[in-house]
Protein backbone atom coordinates (compact mmCIF):
# COMPACT_ATOMS: atom_id res chain seq x y z
CA UNK A 1 0.00 0.00 0.00
CA UNK A 2 1.22 3.48 -1.06
CA UNK A 3 0.61 6.43 1.43
CA UNK A 4 0.98 9.91 -0.36
CA UNK A 5 1.24 12.91 1.62
CA UNK A 6 -1.21 15.54 1.74
CA UNK A 7 0.33 18.60 0.85
CA UNK A 8 1.11 20.91 3.49
CA UNK A 9 -1.13 24.23 3.72
CA UNK A 10 0.48 27.03 2.86
CA UNK A 11 -0.27 30.21 4.61
CA UNK A 12 0.07 33.89 3.26
CA UNK A 13 0.09 36.69 4.16
CA UNK A 14 -4.15 38.45 3.86
CA UNK A 15 -3.44 41.51 1.47
CA UNK A 16 -6.02 44.27 3.28
CA UNK A 17 -8.13 45.31 0.34
CA UNK A 18 -9.56 48.26 2.49
CA UNK A 19 -7.29 50.66 5.24
CA UNK A 20 -7.12 50.06 8.55
CA UNK A 21 -8.97 53.20 9.57
CA UNK A 22 -12.12 52.46 7.00
CA UNK A 23 -13.65 55.89 6.26
CA UNK A 24 -14.91 57.43 2.98
CA UNK A 25 -13.85 59.77 1.92
CA UNK A 26 -15.35 63.00 3.92
CA UNK A 27 -19.34 64.56 2.16
CA UNK A 28 -19.77 68.28 3.96
CA UNK A 29 -23.54 67.99 4.58
CA UNK A 30 -26.23 66.40 2.91
CA UNK A 31 -27.63 70.71 2.63
CA UNK A 32 -24.51 71.17 0.07
CA UNK A 33 -25.53 68.16 -1.99
CA UNK A 34 -29.09 69.09 -1.89
CA UNK A 35 -28.19 72.40 -3.54
CA UNK A 36 -26.43 70.77 -6.29
CA UNK A 37 -28.11 70.40 -9.95
CA UNK A 38 -27.21 67.26 -12.19
CA UNK A 39 -25.02 69.01 -15.59
CA UNK A 40 -25.71 67.02 -18.58
CA UNK A 41 -22.55 65.82 -20.18
CA UNK A 42 -22.91 65.37 -23.93
CA UNK A 43 -20.31 63.34 -26.18
CA UNK A 44 -18.28 65.42 -27.66
CA UNK A 45 -18.96 62.49 -31.17
CA UNK A 46 -22.40 63.33 -30.94
CA UNK A 47 -22.91 65.33 -34.18
CA UNK A 48 -26.36 67.09 -33.64
CA UNK A 49 -26.69 66.81 -29.85
CA UNK A 50 -30.41 66.49 -28.47
CA UNK A 51 -32.05 70.27 -27.03
CA UNK A 52 -31.74 70.82 -23.07
CA UNK A 53 -34.45 72.66 -21.75
CA UNK A 54 -33.85 72.82 -17.75
CA UNK A 55 -30.30 71.38 -16.81
CA UNK A 56 -26.98 72.90 -17.72
CA UNK A 57 -25.03 70.88 -20.34
CA UNK A 58 -21.62 70.62 -21.34
CA UNK A 59 -19.53 68.58 -23.92
CA UNK A 60 -17.28 65.25 -22.13
CA UNK A 61 -15.42 62.51 -23.54
CA UNK A 62 -17.79 59.35 -22.79
CA UNK A 63 -16.28 56.19 -22.81
CA UNK A 64 -20.03 54.50 -23.69
CA UNK A 65 -23.03 55.81 -24.65
CA UNK A 66 -23.79 59.67 -25.75
CA UNK A 67 -25.51 61.08 -22.70
CA UNK A 68 -24.36 61.04 -18.98
CA UNK A 69 -24.11 63.36 -15.88
CA UNK A 70 -21.21 64.99 -14.48
CA UNK A 71 -19.98 62.61 -11.59
CA UNK A 72 -22.03 59.82 -13.02
CA UNK A 73 -20.19 58.92 -16.15
CA UNK A 74 -19.24 55.30 -14.78
CA UNK A 75 -23.16 54.62 -13.83
CA UNK A 76 -25.44 56.60 -16.21
CA UNK A 77 -25.39 56.19 -20.22
CA UNK A 78 -27.91 56.99 -23.21
CA UNK A 79 -27.45 55.96 -26.12
CA UNK A 80 -29.17 58.11 -28.71
CA UNK A 81 -30.34 56.63 -32.79
CA UNK A 82 -32.27 57.87 -35.30
CA UNK A 83 -34.51 55.96 -37.37
CA UNK A 84 -31.46 55.47 -39.88
CA UNK A 85 -28.64 55.33 -37.76
CA UNK A 86 -30.12 52.45 -35.95
CA UNK A 87 -31.14 50.65 -39.56
CA UNK A 88 -27.32 51.10 -40.63
CA UNK A 89 -26.47 49.46 -37.26
CA UNK A 90 -28.45 46.21 -38.00
CA UNK A 91 -26.14 44.99 -40.56
CA UNK A 92 -22.13 44.70 -41.77
CA UNK A 93 -19.34 45.92 -39.70
CA UNK A 94 -21.92 48.96 -38.50
CA UNK A 95 -23.92 46.08 -36.40
CA UNK A 96 -20.35 44.65 -34.65
CA UNK A 97 -19.05 48.27 -33.59
CA UNK A 98 -22.85 48.58 -32.45
CA UNK A 99 -22.70 45.36 -30.71
CA UNK A 100 -19.68 46.20 -28.47
CA UNK A 101 -21.23 49.77 -27.37
CA UNK A 102 -24.30 47.53 -26.49
CA UNK A 103 -22.03 44.95 -24.35
CA UNK A 104 -20.03 48.23 -22.28
CA UNK A 105 -23.51 49.54 -21.57
CA UNK A 106 -24.15 46.32 -19.68
CA UNK A 107 -22.14 46.93 -16.83
CA UNK A 108 -23.96 50.52 -15.97
CA UNK A 109 -26.62 50.47 -13.77
CA UNK A 110 -28.81 53.22 -15.32
CA UNK A 111 -28.79 52.55 -19.42
CA UNK A 112 -31.07 53.26 -22.06
CA UNK A 113 -31.47 53.20 -25.85
CA UNK A 114 -32.94 55.92 -27.07
CA UNK A 115 -34.87 56.02 -30.51
CA UNK A 116 -35.58 59.23 -31.59
CA UNK A 117 -38.34 58.24 -33.81
CA UNK A 118 -41.69 56.25 -34.01
CA UNK A 119 -41.36 52.36 -34.12
CA UNK A 120 -44.22 52.81 -36.82
CA UNK A 121 -41.69 54.41 -39.03
CA UNK A 122 -39.49 51.47 -38.92
CA UNK A 123 -42.90 49.08 -39.27
CA UNK A 124 -43.58 51.10 -42.49
CA UNK A 125 -40.43 50.52 -43.65
CA UNK A 126 -40.00 54.67 -43.66
CA UNK A 127 -36.07 54.70 -43.98
CA UNK A 128 -33.44 54.18 -46.92
CA UNK A 129 -31.86 50.40 -46.78
CA UNK A 130 -33.39 47.45 -48.34
CA UNK A 131 -32.98 45.34 -44.69
CA UNK A 132 -36.44 44.22 -43.86
CA UNK A 133 -38.50 46.13 -40.88
CA UNK A 134 -38.88 42.98 -39.15
CA UNK A 135 -35.24 42.04 -39.27
CA UNK A 136 -34.78 45.62 -37.82
CA UNK A 137 -37.06 44.87 -35.35
CA UNK A 138 -35.94 41.38 -34.50
CA UNK A 139 -32.77 42.78 -34.30
CA UNK A 140 -33.97 45.11 -31.98
CA UNK A 141 -35.78 43.12 -29.96
CA UNK A 142 -32.74 40.63 -29.41
CA UNK A 143 -30.12 43.36 -28.69
CA UNK A 144 -32.53 44.46 -25.53
CA UNK A 145 -32.71 41.12 -24.49
CA UNK A 146 -29.14 40.19 -25.08
CA UNK A 147 -27.72 42.96 -23.58
CA UNK A 148 -30.19 44.00 -21.38
CA UNK A 149 -30.64 47.43 -22.17
CA UNK A 150 -34.24 49.14 -22.08
CA UNK A 151 -35.58 50.35 -25.58
CA UNK A 152 -36.99 53.29 -25.94
CA UNK A 153 -38.85 55.07 -28.61
CA UNK A 154 -39.79 59.06 -28.53
CA UNK A 155 -40.67 60.47 -31.13
CA UNK A 156 -39.00 63.88 -31.58
CA UNK A 157 -35.78 65.79 -30.47
CA UNK A 158 -37.18 67.54 -27.96
CA UNK A 159 -39.30 65.24 -26.69
CA UNK A 160 -36.15 63.10 -26.12
CA UNK A 161 -33.92 65.87 -24.52
CA UNK A 162 -36.68 66.50 -22.01
CA UNK A 163 -36.70 62.63 -21.16
CA UNK A 164 -32.68 62.64 -20.95
CA UNK A 165 -33.18 65.04 -18.37
CA UNK A 166 -35.94 63.85 -16.47
CA UNK A 167 -33.96 60.48 -16.60
CA UNK A 168 -30.42 62.46 -15.67
CA UNK A 169 -32.40 64.43 -12.55
CA UNK A 170 -33.86 61.14 -11.02
CA UNK A 171 -30.94 59.00 -11.34
CA UNK A 172 -28.21 61.69 -9.42
CA UNK A 173 -31.16 62.33 -6.75
CA UNK A 174 -31.27 58.41 -6.24
CA UNK A 175 -27.33 58.35 -5.72
CA UNK A 176 -27.68 61.28 -3.39
CA UNK A 177 -29.89 59.73 -1.57
CA UNK A 178 -28.23 56.33 -1.51
CA UNK A 179 -25.23 58.54 0.02
CA UNK A 180 -27.45 59.86 2.51
CA UNK A 181 -28.40 56.64 3.40
CA UNK A 182 -25.54 55.07 4.21
CA UNK A 183 -24.52 58.22 6.11
CA UNK A 184 -27.74 57.61 8.38
CA UNK A 185 -27.45 54.04 8.77
CA UNK A 186 -23.47 53.94 10.00
CA UNK A 187 -24.37 56.81 12.53
CA UNK A 188 -26.99 53.84 14.12
CA UNK A 189 -24.44 51.09 14.18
Amino acid sequence: MKLTREPEAVTQPVTRVIPAEPRLPALKTPGDLADLEPVVIVDTREQTPLPFYTLKNRPGTLTTGDYSFAGGQDTFAVERKSISDLVGCCMGDNRDRFERELHRLRGFWFKRLLIVGRREEIEAGEYRSAIRPASVLGTLAAFEVRYEVPVVFIADPETAGKRVEEWIYWSARELVERVNRIKRESRQG
